[in-house]
């Protein structure tokens, strides 16, 4: 989903987008976006471990965070799994950032962000793709 997510951001012309796993995030990472889609499976109805402790860790970058662009995205194993209480986890954490929220467009059929129950199917990687171009689209405009 994230893979999708990136291709459908680098859809946006002069937009370059960075995959990386928590492991791989660095300060300059956060500090050189303007834009960031964080992703994490559903943990308890919340953000993973290894996702908070980015967010955890980086909080003294607030400041030089703020007013850029963030959006979430989440997977859960069946219907109820907390694919939508684990985008409001990471929002949170995005707001405390002082961060402004792209939410997941209507063409990309949610709330939130983007969430996939299960394997992601082809609709749902399509909706992936869709949701990376729209944020994309979002922060090249409010940027240029």
């Amino acid at each position: 989903m994230a893979e999708e997510i990136a291709k459908g951001a680098q859809r946006t012309p002069d937009i370059t987008c960075l995959l990386k796993s928590t492991e791989e995030v660095s300060e300059n990472d956060f500090i050189s976006s303007d834009g960031i889609i964080a992703g994490s499976p559903a943990y308890l109805g919340s953000m993973a471990a290894e996702l908070k402790s980015v967010f955890d860790n980086f909080i003294h970058l607030r400041s030089k965070i703020k007013n850029k662009f963030g959006a979430a995205f989440s997977a859960e194993a069946g219907p109820g799994g907390g694919a939508e209480t684990t985008l409001l986890s990471i929002i949170q954490a995005l707001l405390i950032y002082g961060m402004i929220i792209v939410d997941n467009p209507e063409q990309t059929a949610g709330n939130y962000g983007a969430v996939c129950e299960g394997t992601p199917d082809e609709k749902t990687l399509e909706k992936a793709l869709d949701f990376g171009e729209a944020v994309s689209q979002i922060v090249k405009k409010q940027c240029s």
